[in-house]
């Protein structure tokens, strides 16, 4: 294990600090509303590519333990795959995400450790992928958390097995100078924008929702990470690139890319 991700390095404690609520940012509030079958992500052209590739990469090692969901949440990902026959755990912050996980079909076979899937380890070293997708290692709001997810991920993976994260390339060509604002969404009930702290790569997502007349606020921090600091922190976890595309179907990076789908391949 690189000195980086050893036992002898600061703890989580005092390497960066967790949410007050012991769910983190997605309690029973959120968790309630999540599983919108009418928004984009739960579509069957969104969760079939990722499916595909993670079951593909799961099946390149024979006899491991199978995948581990960092952010599994309420099994988006978690729940197809499993019926995919690939063995799935995951690790999880919010107790009221798992909590509909495991209301669902299939959902109460799926082990999950539950913590901060920087630091919190699961039974098994031997699994042949780990995947962090839609935009969640962003959760972790500092660099050092950030690293620590990449030790954790490479910890529990065996010798050749990959770690993949989809993720947003940071849209700062988007922010003129003097301005610290980017709206992702403007409509009549609903406004979300991303307010940036350029100097820290901190950015904070904010939601407002016309709610029977009443106006409801959420914030949500978020800390924006770039392709090539990634792949610095996939070397110090001892893991190297092995792929990078646009999407989850293959498309090419480019420099006009809003996002990437990573894969790196853990070499010792």
């Amino acid at each position: 294990m690189p000195e980086v991700c050893s036992e002898g390095s600061p703890d989580a404690g005092e390497r960066y600090v967790e949410p007050e609520d012991p769910d983190g940012y997605f309690g029973e509030e959120v968790a309630a509303q999540y599983d919108d079958p009418s928004s984009d992500m739960f579509a069957p052209e969104a969760v079939e590519p990722v499916v595909e590739l993670i079951a593909g990469l799961a099946a390149e090692h024979g006899g491991g333990s199978g995948a581990l969901e960092f952010g599994i949440g309420t099994g988006r990902i978690a729940l197809p795959l499993a019926r995919r026959g690939v063995p799935v755990h995951g690790i999880d912050m919010s107790r009221a995400m798992v909590e509909r996980l495991r209301a669902k079909p299939g959902g109460a076979d799926i082990g999950v450790g539950i913590g901060d899937f920087a630091t919190t380890r699961v039974d098994g070293d031997d699994f042949t992928v780990a995947y962090l997708v839609f935009n969640t290692i962003n959760n972790l709001t500092t660099q050092d958390a950030q690293v620590d997810c990449f030790c954790n991920a490479a910890a529990h993976l065996v010798t050749g097995g990959c770690f993949v994260i989809e993720v947003g390339v940071p849209d700062l060509r988007r922010l003129p100078p003097g301005q610290n604002v980017v709206p992702f969404h403007v409509g009549p009930t609903r406004l979300g924008f991303d307010e940036y702290d350029v100097a820290t790569q901190g950015m904070r997502s904010h939601h407002v929702w016309d709610v029977d007349g009443r106006k409801v606020h959420r914030s949500i921090p978020f800390r924006y990470v770039w392709p090539a600091e990634l792949d610095l922190m996939a070397r110090l976890a001892g893991m190297r690139l092995r792929d990078r595309w646009a999407g989850w179907n293959g498309e090419p990076f480019t420099s006009d890319s809003t996002s990437h789908v990573s894969v790196w391949e853990k070499t010792a």
